[in-house]
């Protein structure tokens, strides 16, 4: 078949890289928000931050500064071009004065040492040769965030070999992991909860009744003590539920992820909210941007006022020139979108978290989660006119700061069901129903799902006992067998 070319038109719709980049703009916290604007601001030197007023009073104070130089046009004054177009080194325009006495005014960041470095530490001062030594390092390199070996003995042999070309065997790389399993914190190297407990346990330089008896319970019974099997251990160990309370007491101090509990260990994320509501004094809710999501941005009058300076001038421009000119233009247009965008994503999140607001207002009022309506994105993206999507990425990741605490905004959108009365309600109602119901039951003899379905029933809400163990799981609260206590 021959190839023919012809013409045809097609209408398409496409995004543009600026809308793209909006709907990245858009769907970012404050935290990250804040270091892309940071970027674009050493990235183009057409974008400036702070008040035009400003700049101008900056200029009178260097207008002042010396009148015995040369008159210089605006744009000389502002602006040097071989920032951009020469090619000598910074290093002539850098000077070295300071003084051996002058005092460095930086604040000091400390870190502690991580994880890994706190075991090779103690690796050093193992009396090892050199082939043992490159065995524990490799076997500290394969242990996990929660400082367990997940390997067997004969997959670490065959990996020495193949990668290291150290050629040893399974009772080697066991005797080294033994040595390895002395170091602190305790419970490293344990292949094993069940091992990681032992090893904390058998370190305990204090020997009492109780941490015997969680030992035994470690050794002999822990298939049945994660279970919660009581009854077996009492009648196996030959003890009373005293004692096991207490060697219970005794285990549940030791530490399941040694590889956790040391300085390297993830912080909690620290949480910047987007939004902030607060009731003022006629007791009407108030949203406000954070500061962070609302620089002040604006076009350098650098920039804006070599372009006009260069239109005035007479003559051909040259080709140094024009390149100059093309690059100021492009950084001109840059800023002035970027500008743009960021006044869009201002607008975009205060119009959808006023739109939530108004639809959850007896919740914000209250601070009661049994007052949220159900909700859903669509209904949100029906009210602002714009697409769902655009309301997701405004809900994703976004956090709202209220009197009642600090909230991520996707916990306000929730399904409805409906109870016995007829009406819709929020499955988040329903959740909090359960969360209490669980909190207040005896831990001895924990609800089980089907108990959790007649306490729903009594209140009104006709569940099935799956959609109860469903709730169960989303809000991660185990089955009752493993809610049971002594």
């Amino acid at each position: 078949m021959a190839l023919k070319q012809h013409l045809s038109q097609k209408l398409l719709q496409k995004l543009s890289p600026q809308q793209i980049q909006l709907m990245k703009l858009l769907q970012v916290p404050t935290i990250a928000i804040e270091a892309r604007i940071k970027e674009e601001l050493e990235k183009n030197p057409a974008l400036d931050e702070g008040r035009d007023e400003e700049d101008d009073e900056f200029a009178e104070q260097d207008d002042q500064y010396d009148d015995s130089l040369p008159e210089q046009t605006e744009a000389e004054k502002d602006f040097d071009f071989s920032e951009y177009i020469d090619d000598e080194p910074s290093y002539k325009y850098s000077i070295s004065n300071k003084g051996v006495d002058e005092e460095e005014r930086t604040t000091p960041v400390t870190t502690g040492k991580s994880f890994r470095e706190r075991l090779e530490d103690q690796l050093d001062m193992q009396d090892l040769e050199e082939q043992e030594y490159f065995i524990a390092d490799y076997l500290l390199g394969s242990l996990d965030d929660s400082g367990y070996l997940r390997r067997d003995s004969s997959a670490v042999v065959d990996d020495l070999a193949f990668t290291q070309n150290i050629n040893t065997d399974e009772k080697t790389v066991e005797r080294i992991l033994k040595i390895i399993q002395t170091f602190d914190p305790p419970g490293t190297g344990a292949r094993d909860l069940q091992e990681c407990l032992l090893i904390q346990l058998n370190r305990k330089t204090t020997r009492t009744v109780e941490s015997i008896t969680a030992k035994a319970i470690i050794e002999d019974y822990f298939e049945a003590y994660i279970k919660k099997h009581y009854k077996k251990i009492l009648e196996g160990l030959e003890i009373d539920e005293a004692a096991l309370k207490a060697a219970d007491e005794e285990i549940k101090k030791l530490n399941p992820k040694p590889g956790g509990s040391g300085s390297d260990s993830r912080s909690s994320q620290v949480v910047i909210p987007d939004f902030i509501l607060t009731l003022n004094e006629d007791d009407e809710l108030e949203l406000s941007l954070n500061s962070r999501n609302a620089p002040e941005l604006r076009v350098s009058k650098k920039y804006s006022g070599l372009i006009e300076d260069y239109q005035k001038g007479s003559g051909k421009a040259t080709k140094q020139q024009k390149d100059t000119l093309t690059f100021v233009k492009q950084k001109l247009d840059s800023a002035k979108w970027f500008i743009d965008a960021i006044k869009q994503r201002q607008q975009t999140l205060l119009l959808t978290m006023q739109t939530i607001i108004d639809h959850q207002k007896e919740y914000f009022m209250t601070g009661d989660e049994t007052k949220l309506k159900p909700m859903i994105l669509k209904d949100i993206a029906d009210v602002i006119n714009m697409d769902i999507s655009t309301v997701s990425r405004v809900a994703n990741s976004k956090y709202i700061q209220t009197s009642y605490g600090t909230f991520i905004l996707k916990s306000f959108f929730s399904e409805s069901l409906t109870n016995s009365d007829g009406e819709e309600v929020s499955t988040r109602e329903v959740k909090k129903i359960l969360e209490e119901a669980i909190g207040n039951e005896n831990k001895r003899k924990p609800l089980t799902d089907q108990a959790l379905v007649a306490v729903l029933k009594d209140k009104g809400y006709n569940i099935a006992r799956r959609t109860v163990a469903k709730y169960r799981e989303q809000l991660n609260i185990p089955v009752a067998r493993l809610r049971k206590e002594l």
